[in-house]
């Protein structure tokens, strides 16, 4: 059993800064890639960042310069530092990632439940 839990979302002005956190906890062997979405009502999820087991990022356009993504494999836990925020990025922030509970599993993806992050003045 894997379970993600995200921490860190909340109300902010625009302009202001928040650090999501996502930790995995449970059967992990190892992890995989790990990634921070949003969703916002009407729209699809949409993905925001990604990184890899080694460190390798990638970025949505509309952040890209603004949020990092980053991550503790000691802890399994992945990072979202959100910069000069916007009411665009007013949303519900879930991460997933990419689990193996043993050496040779293929992988299994879980998702945490979200975490609403609102900017607004």
């Amino acid at each position: 059993q894997v379970q993600l839990v995200e921490s860190g979302g909340g109300s902010v002005q625009p302009g202001g800064s928040l650090r999501l956190s996502c930790a995995a906890s449970g059967n992990i062997f190892t992890i995989g890639g790990m990634g921070w979405y949003r969703q916002t009502p009407g729209k699809q999820r949409e993905l925001v960042a990604t990184i890899t087991e080694s460190g390798r990022t990638t970025y949505a356009d509309s952040v890209t310069g603004r949020f990092t993504v980053s991550r503790d494999n000691a802890k399994n836990t992945v990072y979202l530092q959100m910069n000069d925020l916007t009411a665009e990025d007013t949303a519900i922030y879930s991460c997933n990632a990419m689990i193996r509970p043993w050496r040779w599993h293929p992988g299994t993806t879980y998702w945490g439940q979200g975490t609403q992050v609102t900017v607004s003045s």
